[in-house]
């Protein structure tokens, strides 16, 4: 069927220069065909304004028969390349997306359509949003993660490879020293990484309420999954940092290590690698301090450690 042409949302082509660059030009000069490839492709009728993040073009659509859908179209790197294994493996249960089609070779998807707008950062109670994240991430990784996905055993070594070339950025000697401890308590871990299917970018706008006449009997539903196979406690970080409160770092980590039930000091090392992780990236960008938000975090895991 004949269909206007997608039109790429300005925000959109600002955070993929920024991002990636020549490689991210280059996508979303394609990004129109490739859509209009797709929705003839798949017979699939445009249903809605388009939506994006910084990643992905989303385009609400209805299927031949009728059901109510998006496609999302994004640029395959090395998170994304493991979002359409990840799905299938969830199967649209555990309240995860349903995966309806996919092409595996640049990592278009067509989902489940979800109310887009409702989230979970809608909940007055912060604490309330950290509660369903929890149990959201213990029925997420019950499992193994199927064969290809990549290892958090694999980012963990990058991590401490990087940290000493990249530390002395740090314009503070006592931030620095308490990065350095976080690579310690990573270090220690970093030998037993895990196998569980871990979400790895599970915040509040990651969880939507079903589309109003949805069969679904869950409240919510997580999406957009960036898949780790590792251990449960890399998944902590997102949930401590939605409408960060610094009094809540420790009460928000206690609970969600009590309901996926994890040992504390383990988790609490591999939270301390997010930080890293986080913090590793920001001085690779030119950065030379850390977020306020990573310190209060990183000081009060560290009080776990013995």
């Amino acid at each position: 069927m004949q269909q206007d042409a997608v039109e790429v949302p300005a925000r959109l082509v600002e955070e993929q220069i920024r991002w990636n660059g020549s490689t991210g030009r280059a996508w979303i000069e394609q990004l129109p065909a490739q859509a209009a490839d797709y929705l003839a492709r798949w017979d699939l009728r445009r249903d809605g304004p388009a939506l994006h993040g910084a990643a992905a073009l989303v385009l609400p659509v209805v299927r031949e028969d009728r059901t109510p859908a998006v496609l999302k179209l994004q640029l395959r790197d090395e998170e994304s390349e493991g979002e359409a294994p990840a799905l299938r493996a969830w199967a649209g249960r555990r309240g995860v997306v349903a995966l309806l089609d996919a092409d595996d070779r640049d990592g278009t998807l067509l989902l489940e359509r979800l109310d887009e707008s409702r989230s979970l950062g809608g909940l007055p109670d912060a604490m309330a949003g950290v509660q369903v994240i929890a149990e959201s991430l213990a029925r997420l990784t019950a499992d193994p993660a199927p064969p290809g996905i990549r290892r958090l055993g694999d980012i963990a070594a990058g991590l401490l490879d990087d940290a000493p070339e990249l530390l002395p950025e740090l314009a503070d000697p006592e931030q620095r020293r308490l990065l350095e401890r976080c690579a310690a308590a990573v270090r220690e871990v970093a030998g037993e990484p895990g196998d569980r299917l871990l979400h790895w970018d599970l915040h509040e706008e990651n969880v939507l309420a079903p589309r109003e006449g949805s069969p679904r009997s869950e409240p919510w539903v997580v999406i957009d999954p960036k898949p780790l196979a590792g251990d449960p406690g890399f998944d902590l970080f997102p949930a401590i940092k939605n409408r960060f409160e610094a009094d809540q770092v420790l009460r928000r980590f206690d609970l969600m290590s009590e309901v996926l039930g994890l040992e504390r000091e383990r988790a609490a090392a591999w939270t301390l690698g997010r930080v890293l992780q986080d913090c590793l990236w920001e001085l690779e960008d030119g950065e030379d301090r850390m977020p306020d938000t990573h310190v209060v975090v990183a000081e009060a895991l560290l009080t776990l450690r013995t």
